[in-house]
């Protein structure tokens, strides 16, 4: 297996390496085992553990998104149109987190685990239906917490071994700070 790409040269002019693409070699890689598709020879991450990473975070986002549904529609008092209105509009984020997520786990020649057996055991986060409207806040905040600490520690972990990874892990991460801001002001407010 062929570690580079880059030819390394003499300096140029501004006193940095030049960089030159052998893509000749390139070109031979990308007929090899072209039935893997996107994952070539320069995939450094251990794809094995970066999917079950990536199937773990899809349960959780799954399960927070049946969390997310049952509070809307569970959501009573007073100022619970706001709040069911913020649960509908997160179980919409979170779907959208675990498609781009099953999607990433084809890119990599995995199968997304969408088995309901199992589920909850998969996920990091936890199905706790709440019997108040605060209690239901509260869970989801708590499961947003525990989704940015597991995101942060994914994002970590893949590091530079699989840029494309990371990536969705971050802007996944993003999305559930922003989530956790939401139910946070939410929580001051009840």
């Amino acid at each position: 297996m062929e570690q580079s790409n880059v030819k390394s040269s003499a300096q140029g002019a501004n006193g940095h390496a030049k960089f030159d693409l052998d893509i000749e070699a390139i070109r031979a890689r990308a007929r090899r085992d072209i039935e893997s598709g996107a994952v070539t020879d320069t995939y450094r991450a251990d794809r094995e553990t970066v999917l079950r990473l990536l199937n773990e975070a899809l349960a959780t986002e799954l399960v927070c998104t049946l969390r997310y549904k049952r509070h809307f529609f569970m959501a009573r008092g007073l100022n619970a149109e706001p709040v069911a209105a913020e649960f509908a509009e997160h179980a919409a984020e979170e779907q959208a987190h675990a498609d781009r997520l099953a999607e990433r786990i084809v890119q990599l020649g995995g199968e997304p685990d969408f088995s309901p057996d199992g589920l909850q055991k998969r996920s990091h986060a936890e199905y706790v239906e709440g019997d108040t409207l605060q209690d239901m806040i509260r869970e989801n905040l708590i499961a947003e917490r525990i989704a940015i600490d597991s995101y942060r520690q994914m994002v970590e972990y893949v590091g530079d071994q699989d840029p494309t990874t990371r990536r969705l892990l971050e802007e996944i991460l993003a999305a559930e700070e922003e989530h956790a801001d939401d139910l946070s002001d939410f929580l001051a407010k009840n």
